[in-house]
């Protein structure tokens, strides 16, 4: 199990864009993450007509280090560090370590 899932809201902190928060759109397998708005590069693309694809500089999302990445807390409204435990049923759940309020309901 992760201590990011596809849709957790997190927070940067390291890197350019250092306090921003965005949501996770996709995760890689080398251990990158894709994240909505954060670390934007502009890319020049060549159109093609054919497919209908305009050219000129797009903003394209790369991925950013998870180590960079820290969960964000809603009731502490901090970024925080995820630890996982076992329920009473046998779920294996992520929770936040500030608190202990578990993420995954």
């Amino acid at each position: 199990m992760n201590r990011l899932k596809t849709g957790d809201e997190v927070i940067v902190i390291a890197g350019k864009d250092k306090g921003r928060r965005g949501t996770v759109r996709k995760i890689l397998k080398d251990g990158r993450v894709i994240v909505e708005n954060i670390n934007l590069v502009k890319k020049h693309q060549r159109g093609d007509p054919g497919r209908g694809i305009p050219g000129g500089i797009i903003d394209k999302e790369m991925p950013i280090q998870a180590s960079n990445l820290m969960l964000w807390n809603p009731v502490t409204q901090k970024g925080d560090r995820v630890g996982f435990k076992f329920l009473e049923d046998g779920r294996k759940v992520r929770y936040f370590k500030s608190n202990g309020e578990v993420v995954d309901a």
